[in-house]
């Protein structure tokens, strides 16, 4: 926790749109532009959380993406109200800090869609843009159940160097609708060098404690949760906060249906609060894709190499008779890249990507939705596999 940007445990505020709901704002309008266009009322909404203790205020950005803003004629105007949503927010804030909201694309790459990783990139990339030129002190990615739409947000802000928070929406069996489970998003995660993950879901804070106590022995940054109220009482839902809190969590916030009351008592109920020190030594030497996590022995064996085709995810299915421990693929081109990231979701066992070509490795580690192990015996020289391995998270072995 040494690496976070900010002192803990940090506060945040409640849900930007069940608050500016009950302000006035109408159902079905584009929240950002009735914010923008309503500035006395997002001022009431924001002080008064932060009257009740909050640390930081939340931009309400969460739609001001190109694609998002679309339906509502806007798609021009993202700078324009990401720009304008800060600079209230900083206003309104007193010097506290001032985050930004940043929701899924709505975008799905394969094998749950057929967009483009390269255009979700695009688009976060624009939005982030914009909310650095807003003066934003960090991004809170907020109900993300997408690992392309996470990675495409962790890189497009590293290219400003702002700090970039992750919460994750899952179901009661722990997934996202495309298949992600938490920790295998946590490790990917947190190997790119998101700021903290965490949590965001629509059930009691209890029901996140089983959840925070799986990953926790595996986590290198601080947790976050920012569960709904689910129509607790402020004093019942601060006591079920500071429960999930002495869990492991040490950043947190409240989403739908969280009031400034709700967070009035989770700040007096955190006086004595510690924040969890995390492990010198986090479990986290594990490739992952979307829905799994495969954590590594220190003798691995290689399967025989499998080059990337139409068939790719048969053979990684077949490998389950093998006796190896790690599947190498070898990626040749550009082609092959598109395809070992299709069938990925399929593999039983980490993946190791072969590539002796920087721009075919560079695509392989891009549009990989997971944590790929480098074949370090590639034509590569170390100076070009050291920087690829950190930017993507990536394993060299």
């Amino acid at each position: 926790m040494d690496d976070f940007p900010y002192p803990l445990p940090l506060l945040l505020d409640g849900g930007a749109a069940s608050n500016l709901a009950a302000a006035g704002m109408p159902a079905g309008c584009c929240m950002e532009q009735w914010a923008a266009a309503h500035p006395d009322a997002l001022r009431a909404v924001q002080q008064s959380f932060l009257a009740a203790g909050s640390d930081a205020v939340l931009a309400p950005t969460f739609h001001a993406n190109r694609a998002s803003l679309q339906p509502f004629g806007l798609a021009e105007k993202v700078e324009a109200l990401n720009c304008t949503l800060v600079a209230l927010s900083r206003k309104n804030a007193g010097g506290k800090l001032v985050g930004a909201l940043v929701g899924p694309s709505g975008l799905l790459v394969p094998p749950h869609g057929k967009a483009d990783f390269d255009d979700i990139y695009s688009l976060y990339r624009e939005q982030v843009r914009a909310l650095e030129k807003a003066g934003a002190d960090f991004l809170l990615a907020a109900s993300q159940t997408s690992l392309a739409d996470m990675r495409a947000l962790v890189l497009a802000a590293r290219t400003n160097d702002l700090p970039v928070l992750v919460t994750v929406t899952v179901d009661e069996e722990g997934r996202t609708p495309t298949g992600a489970a938490f920790l295998p998003v946590l490790l990917t995660l947190q190997a790119m060098g998101a700021d903290a993950v965490g949590l965001h879901f629509t059930c009691p804070p209890d029901r996140m404690i089983p959840l925070v106590r799986e990953v926790l022995p595996h986590t290198e940054v601080p947790l976050l949760a920012r569960p709904t109220n689910c129509a607790l009482e402020p004093t019942a839902w601060a006591q079920a906060m500071r429960r999930l809190m002495d869990a492991g969590v040490s950043a947190a916030g409240g989403c739908l249906q969280t009031t400034p009351a709700h967070i009035r008592a989770l700040k007096g109920s955190l006086k004595n609060f510690v924040p969890h020190s995390l492990s010198k030594e986090p479990d986290s030497h594990a490739a992952a894709i979307e829905s799994d996590a495969f954590f590594l022995s220190d003798d691995l064996t290689c399967s025989r190499p499998l080059r990337c085709s139409a068939l790719l995810g048969d053979e990684l299915i077949a490998l389950d008779d093998e006796p190896a421990s790690v599947t190498l693929v070898t990626v040749n081109d550009l082609a092959d890249a598109d395809l070992l990231a299709a069938a990925a979701h399929l593999t039983r066992q980490p993946i190791a990507v072969h590539a002796d070509s920087k721009p075919v490795l560079d695509a392989a580690l891009r549009y990989f939705q997971g944590r790929l192990l480098i074949d370090s015996s590639c034509e590569l020289e170390p100076a070009v596999l050291e920087p690829l391995a950190k930017k993507y998270g990536a394993i060299l072995y």
